[in-house]
C-alpha cells in the first residue's frame, strides 16, 4: 500500500468512525424519546383547558424534535458511511503516484475488450460457437449475442466498439499528460518560489514572510490553500493551478 492509498483507507476510517458516532448519537436520542413517550397512558389525549395542557403539550414537542433529531443524525450516518464506501472507487486518482501504472493496467484491459469483441464478432458472422467458447463466453451469454437487437444486429454494435476505443484514448492521453509531470521544479518569481511538486501532486508558492491581507485573500479565491506543513501556498498541480498562479503573481510588485 502506497502513501496515497494510506490517506485514502485513513479517510474511509475516520468516515465509518463518525457514521458509527452519529447512529450511537442517534439511538441514544431515539431510546430517551421512547422512555419520555412510554410515561404518557396510552391513547392519553391533551386535557384541553386542564392546568396542565401546556406543560403537556410542551413534553409532548420534545419527544416529537427528539425523534425527529434522532431520524435526521440517521440520514446523516448512512450518508457518511455511503461516502466512505466510495472512498477510492471513482477512478485512478493523479494524486496517486501509482497512477500512470495503473492507468495502463486500464489500457490493457480496455485493449483486451476491444479485441474480444471484435473476434466474437467475426465468430458469429461464421457461426462459430466454438470460438466464441474460447474467447470466455458461456452458453447463456453467446445465446444473447445471437439475438437480435431492435436494428437487427448481432453481436457487439458499432457503438459499442467506438467507445472502448474512445475510452483507451482517454486513458492514453492521461498517461501522457500525468508522464510529462514526473520531476519537480522549481523557479523563482518576484521573490516567490514556484514549486511543482509531482511526488505530491501538488503546486505550492512560498513566500518571503507572510504575504499581504490582499495578496491572502486573492491566493484563497484563486483555490489556494495554506499548508503549515509546507509552509507554503497550495492547490493541486493542474493547468488551472498553474494559471491561478500566475494570475496571483502578476498582481505581486517587482
Amino acid at each position: 500500500m502506497n502513501s496515497y492509498e494510506m490517506k485514502q483507507q485513513a479517510r474511509r476510517e475516520r468516515l465509518m468512525a463518525r457514521a458509527q458516532r452519529l447512529r450511537a448519537v442517534a439511538e441514544g436520542l431515539a431510546q430517551r424519546a421512547r422512555e419520555r413517550a412510554a410515561v404518557i397512558p396510552f391513547g392519553q389525549p391533551i386535557l384541553v383547558g386542564h392546568h396542565s395542557e401546556k406543560r403537556d403539550r410542551n413534553y409532548r414537542q420534545r419527544i416529537s424534535r427528539a425523534f425527529e433529531k434522532a431520524a435526521e443524525l440517521e440520514r446523516l450516518a448512512q450518508a457518511t458511511a455511503a461516502r466512505a464506501d466510495g472512498v477510492g472507487l471513482g477512478g485512478v486518482s493523479s494524486d496517486d503516484p501509482e497512477a500512470v501504472t495503473k492507468l495502463k493496467a486500464q489500457v490493457q484491459e480496455l485493449e483486451a475488450r476491444q479485441e474480444q469483441m471484435k473476434a466474437a464478432n467475426r465468430a458469429l458472422r461464421y457461426g462459430d460457437d466454438s470460438g466464441l467458447q474460447a474467447l470466455g463466453f458461456s452458453a447463456t451469454q453467446i445465446i444473447e449475442l445471437k439475438k437480435p437487437d431492435f436494428c437487427g444486429r448481432t453481436g457487439f454494435p458499432d457503438y459499442a466498439l467506438k467507445n472502448n476505443g474512445a475510452n483507451i484514448r482517454r486513458v492514453q492521453r492521461r498517461i501522457e499528460a500525468l508522464s510529462q509531470k514526473q520531476e519537480s521544479t522549481t523557479r523563482e518569481v518576484k521573490g516567490v518560489q514556484v514549486i511543482e511538486d509531482a511526488d505530491e501532486n501538488r503546486l505550492c508558492l512560498v513566500f518571503q514572510g507572510k504575504p499581504e491581507e490582499s495578496v491572502r485573500r486573492l491566493l484563497r479565491t484563486r483555490g489556494f490553500v495554506w499548508s503549515p506543513t509546507r509552509t507554503a501556498w497550495v492547490r493541486k498541480l493542474n493547468n488551472a493551478a498553474r494559471y491561478a498562479a500566475q494570475s496571483v503573481l502578476d498582481t505581486l510588485p517587482q
